[in-house]
């Protein structure tokens, strides 16, 4: 998909999407998923085989054997862990390593997996809130790598999003959820995951959904998730804000958050 005109006027480069991504986006499309063609996808890149090999060897799938190929790797992990490693390395591949970008990659992993994972309990589609969760703060990588000292000290000037929203706009014109958003669209994420994307930083500041947005179930994750993440004593709160507007039954939406939030405190007692 091409870049908003409106953005392209502001010379900030938006960097177009691997080709392993694009081929693993048209497999994650298909109804029903050719999984000899994802392994054999996943094998021709030696770092990515590495890093899903990895993965479903390390203590967090407590698997009694030894993985031995990625086939079998992707019938344990599935094909929705096997893309977010893909696009998180897509990404993290796509923007120069820097100290700064690193808490944004890690916060990516989480939100992407906590995404997914309440999407899956709320019969959602789980592999666009998963993928939105990845790509929500991406727009900030974009900035750092048009103007990285600028943007350096942006990022030290502010602890949230909103008051960052504004020196960025301030600064370039565009701020990250914009830059985001535009990412998603051109790396071809779905619609829902692009809304969420866009919306993101005023949707969790205000515990409020975009009247305007008809696709808002994965933005309401978003906030959901942030509020895991950033601010767990709101959770409630959250929930209560958002549930109504997208649509989502409150009840099935706390105890999807309490199942998550159990299994987030299990995670941190084993070390995960």
């Amino acid at each position: 998909m091409s870049v908003n005109p409106e953005l392209r006027k502001l010379d900030i480069d938006i960097p177009s999407q691997p080709q392993a991504l694009v081929e693993l986006s048209l497999l994650m499309a298909e109804e029903d998923i050719n999984l000899q063609a994802a392994a054999a996808l996943v094998e021709r890149d030696m770092a990515l085989a590495a890093a899903v090999m990895k993965a479903v060897n390390s203590s967090l799938y407590g698997l009694k054997g030894r993985v031995q190929s990625v086939h079998q790797a992707i019938t344990y992990l599935g094909m929705r862990e096997v893309a977010a490693i893909t696009f998180e390395m897509g990404l993290r591949a796509a923007f120069p390593p820097a100290p700064e970008l690193e808490p944004l990659w890690q916060r990516a992993g989480q939100r992407g997996a906590l995404m997914g994972q309440l999407a899956a309990k709320l019969s959602l589609d789980a592999w666009a809130a998963h993928s939105a969760g990845l790509f929500e703060e991406c727009g900030k990588a974009v900035l750092f790598r048009h103007a990285t000292d600028h943007y350096r000290a942006m990022l030290r000037a502010t602890d949230n999003d909103v008051d960052l929203a504004g020196l960025e706009h301030a600064g370039f014109g565009v701020s990250h959820d914009a830059l985001g958003a535009a990412l998603c669209e051109s790396w071809g994420l779905g619609a829902a995951a692009v809304a969420s994307v866009r919306h993101h930083v005023v949707a969790q500041a205000a515990f409020a959904l975009p009247v305007a947005e008809t696709r808002r179930t994965i933005c309401a994750l978003s906030v959901l998730a942030w509020a895991l993440m950033q601010a767990p004593e709101r959770v409630e709160e959250a929930a209560n804000a958002i549930a109504p507007s997208a649509e989502l039954d409150l009840i099935l939406v706390m105890r999807a958050v309490r199942q998550v939030q159990a299994q987030m405190a299990e995670d941190r007692a084993a070390g995960r």
